[in-house]
C-alpha cells in the first residue's frame, strides 16, 4: 500500500526518532517501508548536502541555497521516492518541500511564489499524503540538539535564533493553510506520547486508503 508521509519541524524536534518508531511499527504490521531524508538520500543528494551544510560556506546566498535544496530534492524524488511508491511502499521522508518554504521562504524572507514553482518542478508535483509537524520551542529545540550533538553544528543549525523563530512561525502558517494534510504535534511531550499521536493518524490514513482500493 503506497503512502507518502513527510516529517517537518524546527531543529531538535525529534523527527529522526519518530520516523524510526513509525517505521518499526509499520514494518511489524507487514508493510514495506522506505525511509529517507532531505537533503540527501542519494549519492548526488549527499554531495549536495555536504555543500549545503558545511559551516565553512558562510558566503552561500539564500537563492543559491534554495536552488541546491531543490536539486537534491529532484534527485531524491526521481531515484528513491517515486520508485518506492510505485512498488507499493510507505515512504517516510525526513523533510521535504515544506522545509524550503519554511527555511528559505519565511526564514530568509524569499518570495514564496517562486519557491513553490521551483518545488513543483523539482518534485514533478508529488505531494505528501500526510505531513507530520513536530512543534517545539526554538530555544528548547536548539538546546536539545546541542546536547545530543556529537560533532560541529552544521551551517543551518548555526543560523541566528531570530532565523529559527521565523522558520517556526512559517511552519505554523503552512500548517494552518492546509490543515487536512498536516498533523501538528507538540514535540515537548514524552517520545511515547508523540509516537502514539502519529501512529493514530497514520493508522486512520492507512484504513482510509485501503477502503478506496
Amino acid at each position: 500500500m503506497s503512502l507518502f508521509i513527510t516529517f517537518e519541524g524546527p531543529e531538535g524536534s525529534g523527527k529522526t526518532t519518530q520516523i524510526r518508531l513509525l517505521a518499526e511499527l509499520l514494518d511489524a504490521e507487514g508493510l514495506a517501508v522506505t525511509t529517507t531524508r532531505e537533503p540527501g538520500g542519494t549519492r548526488i543528494g549527499n554531495a549536495v548536502r555536504a555543500l549545503l551544510l558545511d559551516p565553512a560556506h558562510t558566503e552561500m546566498s539564500p537563492r543559491s541555497e534554495s536552488l541546491l535544496f531543490q536539486a537534491a530534492r529532484a534527485q531524491l524524488v526521481d531515484e528513491v521516492i517515486r520508485p518506492a511508491l510505485a512498488a507499493g511502499n510507505v515512504v517516510l521522508c525526513d523533510r521535504y518541500a515544506d522545509s524550503t518554504l519554511a527555511y528559505q521562504g519565511y526564514g530568509h524572507g524569499q518570495e514564496l511564489a517562486p519557491l513553490r514553482q521551483l518545488g513543483a518542478y523539482a518534485t514533478g508535483g508529488l505531494l505528501p499524503d500526510l505531513t507530520v509537524y513536530l512543534d517545539i520551542d526554538v530555544q528548547a529545540g536548539l538546546e536539545r540538539k546541542r546536547a545530543g550533538a556529537a560533532e560541529e553544528w552544521n551551517r543551518m543549525e548555526n543560523k541566528a535564533l531570530a532565523f529559527h523563530e521565523r522558520v517556526r512561525e512559517g511552519y505554523h502558517r503552512l500548517a494552518a493553510d492546509e490543515p487536512a494534510r498536516w498533523l501538528v504535534v507538540d514535540a515537548g511531550q514524552p517520545v511515547a506520547a508523540i509516537h502514539a499521536a502519529v501512529a493514530a493518524r497514520v493508522g486512520a490514513l492507512l484504513r482510509a486508503t485501503a477502503g478506496k482500493q
